[in-house]
């Protein structure tokens, strides 16, 4: 997996392409960076205007919260369910792959605190 690179690192490379002149190879060599991640750095400057980091992955839509009704029917029925029965029972009943820690996140928005007011 690559590791992640500081943004004065990233500004560093980009200045010395865009201000100093020195190729994107160059510039990689000179501050111990791979020739492709120089590239792709000062692409996205010229391209985009913007030195930061694109970030990663994504957005996921929740899986648990289309099953938000018949969680809580399940927490009104049984309120000492643990989270590791409730994560067997969503995955046996609704097909729904969701751990321990999904569903601790899913009880942390702000429309269920009501609920356990």
């Amino acid at each position: 997996m690559p590791k992640a690179y500081s943004q004065d690192l990233r500004d560093r490379v980009i200045d010395a392409v865009e201000k100093d002149g020195m190729s994107c190879r160059a510039a990689a060599r000179r501050f111990g960076v791979s020739d492709a991640s120089a590239i792709k750095w000062v692409q996205r400057a010229r391209r985009v205007g913007d030195r930061c980091c694109p970030g990663t992955g994504g957005h996921r839509p929740s899986k648990t919260r289309p099953e938000r009704v018949w969680l809580l029917a399940i927490i009104d029925a049984e309120p000492d369910i643990t989270l590791a029965a409730l994560s067997i029972r969503l995955r046996e009943e609704r097909g729904v792959q969701a751990d321990t820690g999904m569903l601790s996140r899913f009880w942390d928005y702000p429309e269920f605190c009501a609920v356990w007011l």
